[in-house]
């Protein structure tokens, strides 16, 4: 529990049941609830908390050499889009980890699917069809001063226009079609590690443009975007107006961000912490989730919850209708710096260059 010292006990197995399902026993204060081949859940009683460790269903080890630093899946769950600090792009089958399409990059940082788009420290960024590389989208006008790669990427609704942000503190609007920056929707003055585009609230007062945003500019109207600074601020910008909305300012670096609501978003920090807020009122957080000091690298929403992943190799799911909390394994020690999911699958990808697919079908 959040401000209570770590629970540490050890699992035993020990042997294997006519079924296949091995039998577990706990160490004491706490019990050990229902196990099948691939979960166990734990209690601890006299905390009153639990947890469901699940293993991956599948982990696809040749998809890159070395670590991969994004991936995605397509909205129709069957194919993968993942970088790699290998110097690669790729895109795969999701159910077998099969490869369907090799691009040649340099140091890779984010991707997008189904619009695969992808940031890298070239101070460049290339965008294409998942299911084709026929050209490639190269947008430069990130601050050559700073050297500044793209640090993260979102699509602004179907993907006609692309958001990416850098470390030269900007966070820019892209034309796909025309291969053109359609303007700097903030400079923050610090790196920008993560950014999320979501529709605002309809009470939030957005702002007006200054100018009237371009014919090429599509379905920016009534949206927020998320900027999750180095310099320990969570801004939120109009996205149409370019015009300041909120400025929050947190533990330490935010390095990620994401919406769980028009009204409700989360952002996490490098000390650890996850910060839920309301739009409405950014004042003050609505609860600090904090389980470990490693820095928070993922947030993403699913089902009435959202899924988060440490620097420590933890990647956990929350759920409102679940009584516990729902912890991904095998990561071992090694960052699990994204995390993707398409209906009750969910994949990971991790320093060690392993993509992991979880099925929660059975939860």
């Amino acid at each position: 529990p959040a401000g209570k010292p770590t629970l540490y006990g050890s699992v035993t197995r020990r042997g294997l049941g006519s079924d296949g399902v091995p039998d577990i026993a706990a160490s004491e204060g706490f019990l050990v609830g229902e196990v099948t081949k691939k979960s166990i859940l734990i209690s601890c009683p006299h905390e009153n908390v639990s947890t469901k460790f699940l293993a991956p269903y599948t982990s696809f080890c040749r998809i890159h050499q070395k670590s991969i630093t994004c991936l995605d899946i397509s909205s129709g769950g069957g194919l993968g889009v993942s970088t790699s600090t290998d110097g690669t792009m790729k895109i795969w089958q999701a159910a077998n980890g099969e490869i369907r399409v090799r691009a040649p990059g340099l140091d890779v940082l984010s991707c997008l699917c189904v619009t695969a788009v992808t940031g890298d420290s070239d101070r460049s960024q290339k965008s294409s069809s998942a299911w084709e590389i026929r050209s490639f989208l190269r947008l430069y006008e990130h601050s050559p001063w700073f050297h500044a790669g793209i640090l993260d990427t979102a699509i602004v609704d179907r993907g006609r226009n692309v958001l990416s942000c850098s470390r030269d503190g900007t966070a820019r609007l892209w034309d796909c079609g025309k291969s053109a920056c359609l303007g700097v929707i903030a400079d923050c003055g610090s790196p920008v590690n993560g950014i999320a585009a979501g529709a605002a609230d309809s009470s939030l007062n957005l702002g007006t443009p200054e100018t009237p945003p371009s014919e090429r500019e599509v379905g920016t109207e009534g949206k927020i975007l998320l900027l999750a600074r180095e310099d320990k601020k969570l801004q939120g910008v109009g996205l149409q107006s370019r015009q300041p909305v909120f400025l929050f300012v947190g533990s330490d670096a935010f390095n990620c961000c994401t919406f769980l609501s028009s009204t409700y978003i989360l952002a996490g920090t490098q000390d650890g912490n996850i910060y839920q807020l309301d739009v409405r009122n950014t004042n003050a957080p609505i609860q600090v989730i904090h389980r470990s000091g490693a820095p928070v690298l993922s947030l993403l929403p699913y089902r009435d919850g959202f899924i988060a992943s440490q620097g420590d190799g933890t990647c956990f799911i929350v759920q409102q209708d679940l009584d516990y909390v729902l912890d991904l394994t095998e990561a071992d020690c090694d960052p699990v710096y994204k995390v993707a999911s398409w209906e009750k699958e969910i994949y990971t990808c991790c320093r060690d260059g392993i993509v992991r697919r979880y099925q929660l079908s059975d939860l």
